[in-house]
């Protein structure tokens, strides 16, 4: 985007937006901590904005497009407006424009210097600005009042074989939620335009906040013989999540919380995003916008890598043991390469730095589990992998990325059935798509 752009952006004014949020809270009763009403005051001066840049920016050119940018999928071509997060090469993601260390430090957790709150990230997806505490816990109830589950969507479930893949009963159960959209009642029923924004929110809140009991409501039915375990409405929303998956140890929530918290946004380019964003636009509902896109994250080339390197370290582990010395693990290395296979978890298409999200993932193990073998020798891999891959001259990237780390600490915690781990990913990056429906 050219710098003009930002300049405008960040120097344009709310003009009737204020009074016309004022009128709007008054006339339903909503409150500051109202996330609603939060996004009803953006939206005049939000449209406003865009009109700007059109009027202004809209023949300007976003650069060149070669052969090579088509036939590699449209890579490096900007095609996209993307507010919620931007991946810079050199630094890695940013959600609205703070890092991870910052959102740790500013987004409210369960207790002081905790991880932060999910919900804290979908406030600050969905209007670029930090929520207070108050707004988060206010966000948190409004979830749990919404995410009651209709029973037909468990039939639809039912109906399909236990050994149907977990993203294929997470994708059917979001179709068979569909039936409850507002936004397609609404369109049915000629809803002016202006208006859509505000039935297009409560589907993508209603379809968030029913997200993790389908989840757990899967991996309970393939995994645990069908003994479903309910909400605890005492709990935040992914210490529920887990708490319905089986798994009531703080600190397995607390993972839960920084896993679901670095997975919700990773620029709009990926299959997943870009899908949900595409098929939106065609003013399909979040539903099935979203069922789109949890059927490209299913991709091995997309969200299959975490369970991907998890084996591969497992195989390292079987292969060679677990106490090996670093010259040992270099040998592996190069046979491995030599033989033609790739280091999975290492290297990405933007980032040109170690992914900010391992450093975090790293860090929580550094902390809390450092002595865990599996850990070590991520450690270890840390310390090998990149000067080898960095001497080939073929990787212009081999640091590690999100998934070198997320599948070793998921499993010390007890979370072993690595072909659910997709569903993870799919439950955490339902707030960053659908802040952008």
């Amino acid at each position: 985007m050219p710098r003009g752009v930002k300049v405008l952006l960040d120097q344009l004014k709310p003009s009737h937006s204020a009074r016309w949020a004022r009128f709007y809270q008054a006339s339903t009763g909503a409150s500051n901590t109202d996330l609603r009403a939060k996004i009803a005051e953006m939206v005049p001066e939000e449209r406003e904005k865009l009109k700007a840049i059109k009027s202004k920016y809209g023949k300007v050119s976003l650069g060149e497009t070669t052969v090579d940018m088509a036939i590699g999928g449209m890579r490096g071509i900007k095609g996209m407006l993307w507010e919620t997060s931007l991946l810079d090469p050199e630094e890695g993601i940013r959600f609205r424009g703070m890092s991870i260390p910052e959102c740790q430090k500013k987004l409210p957790g369960v207790k002081p210097g905790g991880e932060p709150l999910p919900e804290g990230f979908l406030w600050l997806l969905a209007t670029g600005e930090v929520p207070t505490k108050e707004q988060v816990q206010a966000l948190s109830e409004d979830l749990k009042s919404r995410s009651k589950i209709p029973g037909h969507v468990f039939d639809v479930i039912n109906a399909l074989p236990k050994t149907a893949h977990p993203m294929t009963q997470l994708t059917a159960g979001v179709m068979a939620l569909q039936t409850e959209s507002e936004f397609a009642k609404a369109y049915e029923g000629g809803l002016h335009k202006s208006k859509y924004w505000e039935p297009v929110y409560e589907d993508s809140m209603n379809l968030i906040a029913r997200l993790p009991e389908l989840a757990a409501y899967i991996y309970r039915r393939i995994y645990k013989g069908g003994d479903v375990i309910g909400a605890d409405s005492s709990l935040d929303y992914a210490a529920n999540f887990a708490h319905m998956l089986g798994f009531d140890d703080e600190l397995m929530h607390e993972l839960m919380r920084l896993y679901l918290s670095i997975h919700t946004d990773h620029e709009g380019g990926n299959v997943s995003a870009h899908t949900v964003h595409l098929v939106g636009s065609a003013l399909s509902d979040p539903y099935l916008s979203y069922a789109a896109g949890m059927n490209g994250l299913a991709g091995p080339l997309h969200g299959l890598a975490n369970q991907e390197v998890l084996r591969w370290i497992q195989d390292v582990v079987s292969d060679i043991g677990s106490e090996v010395s670093l010259e040992q693990l270099k040998d592996y290395i190069h046979k491995t390469l030599k033989s033609g296979r790739v280091v999975p978890g290492f290297g990405h298409a933007v980032l040109r730095k170690t992914d900010p999200r391992y450093i975090c993932q790293r860090e929580f193990a550094l902390k809390h589990l450092p002595d865990d073998p599996m850990f070590k020798m991520v450690s270890k891999l840390f310390e090998v992998v990149p000067p080898i891959l960095l001497a080939g001259g073929k990787v212009k990237n081999p640091w590690p990325n999100v998934d070198a780390h997320s599948g070793v600490l998921l499993q010390y915690y007890g979370l072993k059935e690595q072909n659910y781990y997709t569903v993870l990913f799919g439950v955490s990056r339902a707030m960053g798509v659908l802040s952008q429906v």
